[in-house]
């Protein structure tokens, strides 16, 4: 018996593109003599709706395409996610649910029993908890179908709570033969070696394969990393779907299999594909085909610039310098170089006249008053004035190039370096950066070697350095994952071997900086705790909360 993993990427909402989506991969699958075909959860949706939800006509247009899509599909059966209404009278209006289509018909139905709440999930928001999970036979077999979540009942894994419901467990006692879980499960750096063991533990524990059915593609601030597989009775991994692009996997029950092993790329590998997917389908599904990067000649810009490169191609890019009277020589040069390598437009604006004129405009105001991080602040603005306006003169994106360590410090302009519609390496920490550039670098020069030697600097006054008012960065690195990551205190951090005064400082610079964080554009969620949607943190609030 053959199953078809289905591993699409939807567009929240477009559900006449999703059906396409899923009519055609049912099609292959019979073609290719499979017999089910599977998709992810909420695959006639996408993942994740939001407050679409609350409205009643999106609802309704998601039960007639979940119809639609049965019934175009005639030979093979499938299981597919979708929202349904809650049948009883009282909880949430809906239920995350699943569908059994046979003979071009829905013939059974279940749905997700936990419903996760914490970081970016919201789902009680919403839905109401199924009372079953989907069961359903096929030649002789007996499947279970679970979704998401409902898999991730497991002690010891802190990030997230134990339910009271063992989906997993009831389903083990109803004898099923194969456990199925269809998903929308979000990337993070390791979270593939999770979701593989809690599958490997699954199997081996109850005496059953386990088939992983996961969503790929990025909406919004999440990427969704695919990865679907197949265990085998005895735990072993012996089918994968590509990381960050759909896929088609197709499994025989019947079939003899080799154990995969050492499926993951390297962190590098994995969190560059992951950014490049997330500016291709940000940059897509809200409608653009270009972009806009303002190059300083630093490591943050340039990271930027090769990913949107390869998401949306070189000559859909262009790089805007906006050199001040501290930008040196240096900086100019390298930014030239690594447009050239990329084969990239590159514009050069000077700001220097116009860093003057306001600096004229403003004398009378200022006078008696000391040059400050105000005048760094308005050559920030004024580049975040220019490179905007070519952004709504060509229709382009402006990709904003803030780093994590820079968005927990504050260490940008509200209105200047953070202007853009989507923050690409908001979620990686400054020395995730040089990694990556050197990864960038593997086999040929593109990051000019000299951006990833230099010492880090805004170039706002003269012979300025990052590390003039922030700690070094693998310092202020470890002490932000603690914070953000781990929610570790101020003594448990300094535990770990870092000065109380540094700590404290950075901890409260954190804190104090909600405020810009909650004006900057969305970002690319990489790691466990993205200054995002997930990151819920008041602005107004006692001076010591951290």
């Amino acid at each position: 018996m053959k199953t078809a993993i289905c591993q699409i990427n939807p567009v929240i909402g477009d559900f006449e593109y999703n059906c396409k989506l899923i009519v055609s991969a049912a099609e292959r699958a019979k073609n290719e003599g499979c017999e089910l075909a599977v998709f992810s959860e909420m695959a006639i949706i996408g993942y994740p709706p939001k407050d679409l939800l609350d409205n009643p006509s999106f609802v309704e247009q998601n039960l007639a395409w979940i119809g639609k899509a049965a019934s175009r599909v005639k030979g093979i059966d499938m299981v597919c996610g979708y929202v349904d209404r809650n049948p009883r009278k009282s909880g949430k209006p809906l239920v995350n649910s699943v569908a059994l289509i046979r003979n071009g018909k829905i013939a059974e139905t279940g749905g997700k029993r936990l419903l996760p709440s914490y970081d970016v999930f919201d789902e009680t928001r919403y839905f109401e908890p199924a009372r079953e999970s989907l069961i359903f036979e096929m030649k002789g077999k007996r499947w279970g179908v679970t979704i998401c979540e409902d898999i991730w009942n497991v002690e010891g894994i802190s990030t997230t709570p134990l339910y009271g419901v063992e989906p997993v467990a009831d389903l083990a006692n109803r004898k099923v033969d194969i456990m199925l879980n269809i998903s929308a499960s979000p990337y993070t750096v390791d979270k593939g070696n999770l979701r593989l063991e809690i599958l490997k533990n699954m199997a081996r524990a109850y005496g059953c394969p386990a088939v992983y059915c996961n969503q790929v593609g990025g909406n919004d601030e999440l990427l969704f990393d695919g990865s679907s597989l197949v265990v085998d009775a005895r735990g072993r991994l012996i089918c994968l779907g590509r990381q960050f692009e759909s896929d088609f996997v197709i499994w025989d029950l019947d079939g003899d299999y080799e154990e995969i092993v050492d499926p993951w790329p390297s962190v590098e590998a994995s969190v560059l594909r992951g950014l490049v997917m997330g500016t291709r389908d940000y940059t897509r599904k809200c409608g653009f085909t270009r972009a806009l990067v303002g190059l300083s000649g630093g490591i943050d810009s340039s990271l930027v610039a090769c990913i949107a490169c390869e998401a949306i191609g070189a000559e859909n890019v262009m790089g805007v310098s906006m050199p001040s009277p501290y930008t040196s020589r240096m900086s100019r040069e390298d930014a030239r170089k690594l447009a050239a390598n990329l084969n990239m437009r590159l514009e050069e604006i000077p700001i220097s006249d116009l860093f003057s004129a306001y600096k004229d405009t403003l004398k009378p105001l200022f006078q008696g008053c000391e040059e400050d991080t105000t005048e760094e602040n308005i050559q920030a603005r004024i580049r975040g004035n220019l490179i905007m306006a070519l952004s709504n003169k060509f229709n382009a994106l402006l990709l904003t190039t803030g780093n994590k360590s820079e968005f927990a410090m504050g260490y940008c302009t509200l209105y200047g370096d953070l202007s853009g519609g989507l923050a690409v390496i908001s979620d990686i920490p400054k020395t995730m950066c040089y990694r990556l550039a050197r990864f960038i670098n593997s086999d040929a020069e593109i990051i000019p070697k000299r951006i990833i030697a230099r010492p880090p600097t805004a170039e706002l006054k003269p012979d300025q350095t990052d590390q003039d008012t922030l700690p070094p960065y693998d310092v202020l690195d470890d002490i932000i994952e603690a914070a953000a990551e781990k929610n570790l205190g101020l003594d448990a951090i300094v535990a770990r071997g870092h000065d109380p005064a540094v700590v404290e400082d950075v901890l409260r610079r954190m804190a104090f900086n909600e405020y810009k964080r909650r004006q900057a554009p969305p970002g690319l969620k990489i790691t466990s705790k993205a200054f995002g949607y997930g990151w819920r943190y008041p602005i107004a609030k006692g001076k010591k909360v951290y």
